[in-house]
């Protein structure tokens, strides 16, 4: 086979005018010592360049740069550029998507962020009526509540009243008793009353406020005075040697009505005390002392 390289290289290769002197050995050498050449970029210059590939079919449809600033322009004066609120897109919170102004480019609040408001003072409205509708039921409940308390207190100063009027006080002093109530022996059933040791002449006063209604003589009770108080009850002062007060008179708690004596079926001086409710069967006189706050 034949040296094909040779044989191309002496044809694209133009034959010299001038023949050279110089051997073929020098010329090799002096080739490949020879520098690559320097290009330089003048300033101002450019190097010009041949696009290797042709404009494919999408880009050849599409219009030139101009027109579509134009087209952009157009659309911005028109009915505005869409913009995003918020800056990082990739947040999961509320996006907001508003329209821009003509002047400005960009809107600062949505329409949505204007009713988003206005619910907002709808609900305060509405948040301070009802602590206001609040306010008003405490207010009247409070007054009612003082209105009841002062009416309760009205009545609990008349009843303590009423009570301060009807405290006991013992009808002698000093206060022994003898003989109480319920006891069976030297009575026809058993004992019906309190009785009070007492020298003959000693003063008997008074348990309570009342009215004198019975002054006179009662066979075994002896000389007896009977004071009624204002709910009815008797209360009936036996064995007295002489009376105090006649039939009528209005009597105060402590105030002398008689005198401790022996008339009556009786063993010795004393004072027998009964208390009857309503003018009724006799009850223990020690208990009714006790409720009215008085210890015999």
């Amino acid at each position: 086979m034949g040296n094909h390289r040779a044989d191309r290289r002496g044809l694209s290769r133009r034959p010299s005018s001038t023949p050279s002197s110089t051997p073929s050995s020098t010329r090799s050498s002096t080739r490949a010592a020879r520098p690559a050449p320097v290009v330089s970029n003048a300033p101002g210059r450019r190097k010009a360049s041949r696009h290797s590939g042709s404009r494919g079919p999408l880009f050849r449809g599409l219009p030139s740069v101009p027109v579509l600033l134009g087209i952009a322009a157009l659309s911005v004066s028109a009915g505005g550029a869409v913009v995003v609120s918020d800056p990082t897109l990739t947040s999961a919170s509320d996006h907001r998507v508003m329209a821009a102004s003509a002047l400005g480019g960009a809107s600062g609040q949505s329409s949505n962020d204007l009713l988003s408001g206005r619910g907002t003072g709808v609900s305060r409205d509405a948040n301070r009526a009802a602590d206001s509708a609040l306010v008003a039921e405490a207010e009247a409940m409070s007054k009612e509540r003082n209105q009841a308390l002062a009416q309760f207190a009205q009545q609990a100063e008349q009843q303590s009243k009423k009570i301060a009027l009807n405290l006991w006080v013992l009808p002698t002093s000093p206060s022994v008793t003898t003989a109480t109530f319920g006891e069976y022996g030297l009575w026809a059933s058993y004992h019906t009353g309190l009785d009070f040791n007492g020298y003959e002449g000693q003063a008997i006063m008074s348990i309570a406020n009342g009215v004198v209604t019975s002054v006179t003589y009662d066979g075994s009770y002896g000389n007896k005075t009977v004071v009624t108080l204002d709910d009815g009850t008797e209360i009936w002062y036996c064995h007295q040697s002489s009376f105090g007060v006649s039939e009528g008179e209005e009597v105060s708690a402590g105030e002398v009505i008689g005198y401790i004596g022996s008339t009556g079926n009786v063993t010795g001086s004393h004072l027998h005390l009964e208390v009857r409710p309503g003018g009724g069967d006799p009850v223990d006189p020690y208990s009714a002392f006790l409720v009215h706050g008085v210890t015999p």
